[in-house]
């Protein structure tokens, strides 16, 4: 994956040659090599590069070009084992360290989190999102996480943020007081919320946080089963009693079997439709040539003999009421 390149007895040229961008540190495979007085260490734009001597950490450095001497690294002269400076090869640990932002990175939570919501009461949610971090403090790091792996990973450290940043959010959550309905449209408040929480943490380890997002909040069943219903009853309007006798229908019919249940289901939703009709056809006045065809179409069927006398005044009264 990456290399110092060198064949001779001692290394002149430490470099690493990025393969992997998922590795946050990589230490030279150098052997039994020595480094060589006047070697050519290459930093790129994303790397820092740290010396250790006998587990004391002695230097770090940027981007860059170096030439390793004395004067360049003074630090590296003042350590035990290194008291006559480049004039001859020593031996040191090197790593690398990529100090470029590690995107896009998942957490979420393991198990659902208990919350007191004021409407429902205790409820379990689960929720999902991503963050992205960068290196700032490479001694940090080393010491506080890094320790003595030869290469590390972001998903070695990802496993161990995203067990922390579950907690966290269930705390932001509880402080913002949302509302659980209301959590949708409050993800950026959220975020706003969360961020200063985990960033200590991140901290401690050297780690910046430089972007947090809660992507989704996941509600339980019974909660958008409830929504669910509401939505309904919304789009019925005020025909709350049209709903209830409809939900009364559907319960009745599931004690029949599946026939039964199909027909009575359709014959509840009928009325249900019949009534509907019927209450908005009450609430808009007949127009007058509606109202006159119907009253010839009952003189025709009286004239007929079709209906009575006594049923053709009661029809042609409740027409005329209309008016």
């Amino acid at each position: 994956m990456s290399s110092a390149t060198s064949k001779l007895p001692f290394i002149e040229i430490l470099e690493w040659v990025e393969h992997n961008p998922n590795v946050m540190m990589w230490k030279v495979p150098d052997g039994d090599k020595e480094i060589k007085n006047g070697a050519k260490l290459i930093v790129r734009e994303s790397q820092q590069v740290m010396f250790m001597n006998e587990g004391t950490i002695a230097d770090v450095l940027m981007h860059g070009t170096h030439t390793l001497s004395t004067q360049n690294v003074p630090i590296l002269s003042r350590l035990k084992g290194w008291k006559y400076g480049f004039e001859s090869p020593f031996k040191a640990d090197v790593y690398f360290f990529s100090v470029k932002q590690f995107v896009n990175l998942k957490w979420g939570t393991p198990a659902p989190i208990l919350l007191t919501d004021p409407k429902f009461g205790q409820v379990r949610i689960r929720a999902f999102g991503s963050y992205n971090v960068r290196i700032v403090d490479v001694p940090r790091f080393f010491k506080e996480y890094a320790g003595t792996y030869p290469e590390l990973t972001i998903f070695e450290f990802q496993q161990q943020l995203r067990d922390f940043i579950a907690p966290k959010f269930a705390e932001a959550l509880a402080l913002s007081q949302i509302p659980l309905v209301e959590v949708a449209r409050n993800l950026s408040q959220l975020n706003a919320q969360i961020e200063p929480l985990i960033a200590p943490y991140f901290q401690d380890f050297g780690i910046v946080i430089t972007q947090f997002t809660v992507t989704s909040v996941t509600l339980p069943e019974e909660v958008t089963g409830y929504y669910d219903k509401v939505t309904g009853m919304n789009m019925l309007g005020d025909n709350m009693d049209k709903f209830q006798q409809f939900n009364t229908a559907i319960a009745i019919s599931k004690d029949g079997n599946m026939a039964q249940q199909g027909a009575q289901q359709g014959a509840a939703m009928g009325i249900l439709l019949k009534e509907m009709n019927q209450s908005t056809e009450a609430k808009e006045p007949p127009v007058e040539g509606d109202l006159r065809g119907k009253l010839q179409q009952i003189k025709v069927l009286f004239d007929e003999g079709l209906i009575d006398e006594q049923e053709y005044k009661e029809k042609k009264a409740a027409l005329l009421s209309k008016l």
